[in-house]
């Protein structure tokens, strides 16, 4: 799928609402859907633990905390994108506690062509967590592979009296016999000795 049909989950923490307005009219339902806003860290906090968002975007100051803690929390413990928005006057400061951290930073005042730009910047992020997840869970799922056959040789080794190399050699030829993955012939094999 193309960035151009994705569909983005949008959060945005801010308590200005002339900024809430602007913000919510350069994200249209086509392309970033739901765009909830919420005017506080408790509040995004509630938010997240609610459902999982693509992006959360922090228009700092907020009522109940200048949000870098929120920020650098959300990025760390999860596959959203964060983008921090702060005054251009203590901009060094912000990127410098929260770069680190994978969070995007952002001085304002801002225009909507820098907006624009910024969020391609975080459709881009995203997509590269998206990979590095399907990365993650295919050597989750190979890893999962690796023990059920070890297990399925363990078992070889103490029911038939085999060698670890007999029992791999075993497992083996019979997927290669039965043209199956080693995986059903040591699920097979766990399943009639267990």
């Amino acid at each position: 799928m193309s960035l151009k049909e994705r569909v983005y989950s949008v959060l945005i923490v801010s308590a200005a609402e002339g900024f809430n307005t602007a913000l919510s009219a350069l994200l249209p339902e086509s392309k970033y859907m739901p765009a909830q806003v919420v005017t506080n860290v408790s509040a995004a906090k509630r938010a997240l633990a609610e459902c999982a968002y693509d992006f959360v975007l922090i228009n700092s100051p907020l009522p109940d905390d200048i949000g870098i803690r929120f920020a650098i929390d959300t990025s760390n413990n999860g596959d959203t994108v964060v983008l921090f928005i702060v005054r251009s006057e203590i901009y060094d400061e912000m990127h410098d506690k929260v770069a680190e951290h994978g969070v995007f930073v952002l001085s304002k005042p801002t225009s909507k062509p820098t907006i624009t730009t910024a969020l391609g910047w975080l459709s881009s992020a995203r997509e590269r967590l998206r990979k590095v997840e399907t990365k993650t869970l295919s050597m989750e799922e190979k890893m999962k592979e690796i023990r059920i056959i070890n297990r399925a040789k363990w078992i070889l080794i103490e029911e038939l009296k085999m060698d670890e190399p007999g029992a791999h050699h075993y497992i083996e030829k019979q997927a290669m016999d039965r043209c199956v993955t080693k995986r059903v012939i040591a699920e097979e094999i766990i399943k009639t000795y267990s």
